[in-house]
């Protein structure tokens, strides 16, 4: 192809910043949409995962949020193909839809209380049919951005589609926080949290009606005039070598740390503060919702930088300064947000004397497994106070496992030979022994508000998000120039959605597990160093700077 219809097809369409924000807005509700299940994970936790200890209850909440983020590469097959076999402006629609009907109904959920088994199930149904969605969402425009742009400032204008998924951040955690302070923190719980979802329904009709009027992308167009739309997209992206090295390339060079390094700064973050340390959740809300109004910002820049000097440098540069910020940036954090906790760690740490033989790896996909040895008992209630622990063995001859704090030594029975209802009694009598001996040694219940420092807190938080924004913001521009025309949606929507859904959506229950299993509250942060660190050798080595490529000249270039 050699023709370059974008001039008149803009001008005509009203304007290469219409294009721009009508693709944005729709984008925008859908992140918000996805993002109202992560700002709601504690809540989530209390209303479908009844009955289950603290811990295993987080990670079910933590995997069902992951789960729409493990469906999106299926949904990036659905709508990639339909998007080259079709075209980018009906995608948009099917997508947009699929998402807001979904976010709606989880706001309607009876819970395990109402209906028992029949809600975690049915929540974990229409989360799926929303990573689905997302899946076509984001391949489809940045697309439909990078199509109508000039080339030497494509970077810019599809870093737009990236910052709205900022605003949808933002928005999400604003309508939660809006909501929680009108209808107060204990009705919130009760049925406060539905709201955020319902009013999803009002954005999804703007949406809509804005997408409605959007033309198809002039790249489309033009492959579709010339007879040249690919009859077999899947084969096509992944059975030719040329495309599918470029897909792995994407991948392992950025695309796996974009997931572990955008989910540990703006929803691992939330989890560390608000249950680690134990902050206020209206505090983290407001931190979030402030650090991703900079991040809007720093996407566009980052965007506009790599059209100067390229997308490659730009993006490693980004995920060196996650890798290097992110174990002492939480070390910070733990100390900014609640110091006493800090002191009390350092000063009287707590220790479980207990077999490592009869300890398990408390990691429970499916909630069926009983975790009810004393040496698992002793970390499930320990990590359940979101409090770090040591490890010890025991002594020989040991029944039972023991929690150390200070001078007090609490034993933790084996619950294997107990009814379902002693359990619960020996839980309830433990975590009270518990909590009393953490009171005794200095160990806060809550941060103290007037102790925590929040511009540090902030200061941390900007550092991440300067890394996460130079990864994120040349991302879309990058992965459209690695693809031709007639394949681009297929080939650039699944590393993208491995790469965020698999990689980053998982992080958050992977890092909690690991804490929960080391007793140490950072040590779940070395799998996005260990991955981010992978990306930046695939990178340096196999990754082509594409700054400034011809979109409508790729069907002549095989294997760029």
């Amino acid at each position: 192809m050699s023709s370059h219809p974008q001039a008149d097809s803009v001008q005509k369409e009203g304007g290469l910043r219409t294009i721009v924000a009508a693709s944005a807005a729709g984008t925008t509700f859908e992140w918000y949409d996805f993002f109202i299940f992560g700002a709601l994970t504690s809540i989530i936790t209390k209303n479908f995962f009844t009955g289950l200890d603290d811990t295993t209850g987080m990670i079910l909440a933590l995997l069902t949020f992951a789960l729409g983020f493990l469906s999106r590469p299926f949904g990036a097959l659905l709508f990639g193909h339909i998007g080259d076999r079709k075209g980018r402006k009906g995608t948009f629609l099917y997508t947009i839809l699929l998402m807001g009907v979904a976010t709606v109904l989880i706001g309607f959920l009876p819970t395990y209380e109402q209906a028992g088994i029949w809600s975690p199930l049915l929540l974990v149904g229409l989360r799926i049919l929303q990573g689905i969605a997302m899946g076509g969402e984001y391949g489809g425009a940045v697309i439909y951005v990078a199509e109508h742009a000039p080339a030497d400032k494509r970077g810019a204008y599809t870093a737009w589609i990236q910052a709205s998924a900022s605003l949808g951040l933002v928005i999400a955690l604003l309508v939660v926080f809006l909501t929680r302070t009108i209808v107060k923190e204990e009705a919130f719980g009760d049925w406060g949290w539905r709201i955020p979802f319902i009013v999803s329904a009002v954005l999804l009709a703007i949406s809509v009606y804005i997408r409605a009027k959007t033309a198809e992308s002039p790249a489309f167009r033009a492959l579709h005039d010339s007879g040249n739309i690919s009859k077999a997209p899947f084969k096509e992206a992944f059975g030719q070598w040329s495309n599918l090295r470029q897909v792995l390339i994407a991948l392992f060079g950025f695309m796996t740390a974009q997931g572990v390094v955008w989910y540990t700064t703006f929803f691992y973050t939330q989890v560390f503060l608000e249950r680690s340390v134990k902050l206020a959740p209206t505090t983290v809300n407001l931190l979030v919702m402030s650090i991703s109004i900079v991040s809007a910002v720093l996407y566009v820049v980052w965007g506009q930088l790599s059209d100067r000097v390229g997308r490659k440098p730009v993006m490693i540069l980004g995920i060196a300064i996650a890798v290097l910020s992110f174990v002492p940036g939480f070390h910070l954090m733990a100390r900014f947000a609640n110091p006493a906790l800090d002191d009390a760690v350092n000063r009287t740490p707590v220790v479980i004397f207990a077999d490592p033989r009869k300890c398990s790896v408390q990691f429970d996909p499916v909630g069926k497994a009983q975790f009810t040895s004393s040496c698992d008992l002793a970390k499930s209630l320990v990590t359940g106070l979101g409090v770090p622990y040591i490890n010890k063995p025991t002594e020989p001859g040991a029944t039972f496992a023991t929690v150390q704090i200070g001078d007090r030594t609490i034993a933790v029975q084996s619950g294997d030979k107990l009814s379902k209802a002693e359990l619960a009694t020996l839980k309830t009598n433990a975590v009270t022994d518990l909590k009393a001996a953490l009171k005794a040694a200095g160990y806060p219940e809550a941060a103290d508000p007037k102790r925590v420092n929040v511009l540090g807190i902030f200061g941390v938080l900007f550092v991440f998000t300067v890394g996460a924004t130079a990864l994120y913001g040349p991302m879309a521009s990058a992965l459209v120039e690695m693809f031709p025309t007639r394949i681009r949606y297929t080939a650039l929507s699944l590393p993208y959605n491995i790469g965020t859904g698999w990689f980053g959506g998982l992080l958050p229950a992977i890092s909690f597990a690991m804490v929960a299993g080391s007793g140490n509250l950072f040590f779940g942060l070395w799998y996005p160093v260990i991955v981010g660190a992978t990306a930046i050798a695939v990178a340096l080595i196999f990754m082509k700077e594409t700054r400034g490529r011809d979109l409508h000249t790729m069907e002549d270039q095989p294997g760029v």
